[in-house]
């Protein structure tokens, strides 16, 4: 059991059956009254955001998740199937759990958040950034390149992303995964 003033970014506790992850958290020490520790946390189970308020000093339960290193192999009837970079272990997860299930092509690395206790993956994070190749986009016009102006294209998983006029197809490009923006031309 661990107390409030253990509560930081990251740390993921059980409350009322569900798994949540602080997100945000803020000790509030007001002039008149007890302390108390206001939080932000995340359900790995809805995925909704929720603010709860501890007084100082509450014991709350911690659960033990890891971060494990698994390589996306194929998406099937089953689900998404991936393989443990170490061990070779193979699973399959549904895609709701998976942050950016657009991007995944086979090969890619993720980092698999599971609960150590039961052996539940909670969640599949793809890298900040993946590069992707441009698989089809209207072709671009000479001197296109000083506006904002952006125009649709297709990635090589068949994800649709706004991208810069002056990119074609065949270009590899970097896309930012929280987002799903174009983030810059690789060379």
């Amino acid at each position: 059991m661990a107390t409030t003033s253990d509560i930081k970014n990251g740390l993921c506790i059980v409350m009322n059956g569900d798994l949540l992850s602080v997100v945000e958290f803020l000790h509030v020490k007001p002039g008149k009254g007890n302390t108390f520790v206001r939080t932000k946390m995340k359900s790995f189970k809805t995925g909704r955001t929720i603010e709860h308020s501890f007084l100082a000093g509450t014991k709350i339960e911690t659960a033990r998740i890891e971060r494990r290193p698994y390589t996306f192999l194929y998406k099937d009837d089953s689900g998404y199937n991936f393989m443990h970079a170490e061990d070779f272990e193979q699973i399959s997860i549904q895609e709701e759990i998976i942050n950016a299930p657009q991007f995944l092509k086979e090969g890619q690395y993720v980092e698999m958040i599971v609960h150590a206790d039961t052996e539940t993956p909670l969640s599949c994070e793809l890298p900040p950034f993946v590069d992707m190749e441009i698989t089809y986009t209207e072709p671009g016009m000479k001197g296109n390149t000083a506006t904002n102006a952006t125009k649709e294209a297709t990635v090589e998983t068949g994800a649709k992303i706004k991208v810069p006029l002056f990119i074609e197809t065949g270009e590899k490009i970097k896309v930012d995964t929280r987002t799903s923006e174009y983030s810059e031309r690789l060379k």
